[in-house]
């Protein structure tokens, strides 16, 4: 048996498995890789991916990560609305942080009847990637294509799959949703690689040294990028009439990730007639995943009545 073969077999039956257990239960998980055949723009390397939780904040951490995988939390059959997240959680390009920007805003999305599927993505190494730059792009347009490809299996409208992300994760889904026109992957089926929706948390918008953050920067397009590349990869300036629907959440205190990220990628969707919502909170800082600690307000709340008055609530 070949090893494609093999790898299809493997995610069918934990598809079934999955599906099997669900029942009417929710907030139920299973990863599954990404890939069923070999991994695009990779090469042999060990496996040297480690988890580990801090010490002071409790925060899952997720590094060298070279074999990426799709975690599965569906909602109750009964209670889904076929709406679909791909969630791509925060670390400046050189970890995965989880936890706290992954599995537990997945199981917030399952509360609200939609699909959520926590993407851990390559992080750029040209250990185990020829292409550095493009690795992580490429699971994300893949985790779009998988979701599609198996919604009769998950109970997902394949019409209403968006992305999400957090800091460096928000700079992979604004990529994901200004980039979709140009497939990194093998797509022979033509899938829409497009997000219905954007979900950007004190993302990483822009890569210009003004307002930037260069350590997501190096880290995806190393120290010395050209102005091209710069100019490719700061998506407020790839904004156009075919940028998906946007929320946007930033603490104006943010001292890691400026808010003019934020503000400037609003700005642009605007320019473009895109319908966008942005949440501005005072103060907050950065990372601070769903619980803002400088305020009462929630704004996976806000994010639920965008997102109802958007129709993506609606069964």
């Amino acid at each position: 048996m070949s090893y494609s073969h093999y790898m299809k077999k493997i995610i069918l039956f934990l598809i079934t498995c999955h599906l099997t257990l669900m029942g009417h239960t929710q907030n139920t998980m299973t990863e599954i890789p990404l890939y069923a055949d070999s991994i695009p723009n990779s090469k042999p390397a060990p496996n040297t991916e480690k988890s580990e939780t801090t010490a002071d904040s409790h925060i899952l951490i997720i590094s060298n990560v070279s074999r990426p995988t799709l975690t599965l939390f569906l909602p109750a059959r009964d209670k889904a609305n076929g709406t679909a997240v791909v969630i791509c959680p925060g670390g400046g390009y050189g970890i995965v942080a989880a936890g706290h920007e992954g599995y537990d805003i997945a199981r917030k999305f399952n509360d609200m009847g939609v699909a959520a599927f926590v993407l851990k993505y390559r992080i750029p190494n040209e250990d185990w990637m020829p292409n550095r730059e493009i690795g992580p792009l490429q699971d994300a347009q893949r985790a779009i294509q998988l979701v599609r490809e198996h919604a009769a299996a998950w109970n997902v409208n394949p019409n209403r799959v968006g992305i999400m992300g957090f800091s460096a994760g928000g700079h992979l889904a604004s990529t994901a949703g200004t980039h979709f026109s140009k497939s990194l992957i093998n797509n022979t089926g033509n899938t829409s690689l497009r997000p219905d929706f954007m979900v950007l948390i004190y993302p990483v918008i822009s890569f210009t040294d003004e307002v930037g953050h260069i350590g997501s920067r190096d880290n995806l397009l190393g120290k010395t990028p050209s102005p091209q590349k710069i100019l490719e990869y700061s998506n407020e300036m790839q904004v156009t009439d075919h940028t998906p629907a946007s929320f946007l959440v930033h603490a104006g205190d943010d001292e890691v990730v400026k808010v003019q990220n934020s503000l400037r990628f609003y700005e642009a969707l605007q320019q473009h007639h895109i319908p966008a919502e942005i949440h501005v909170y005072p103060k907050g800082g950065h990372g601070f995943g769903l619980n803002n600690p400088t305020t009462p307000d929630q704004w996976m709340e806000r994010l639920k009545n965008w997102m109802d008055a958007g129709g993506w609530l609606k069964k």
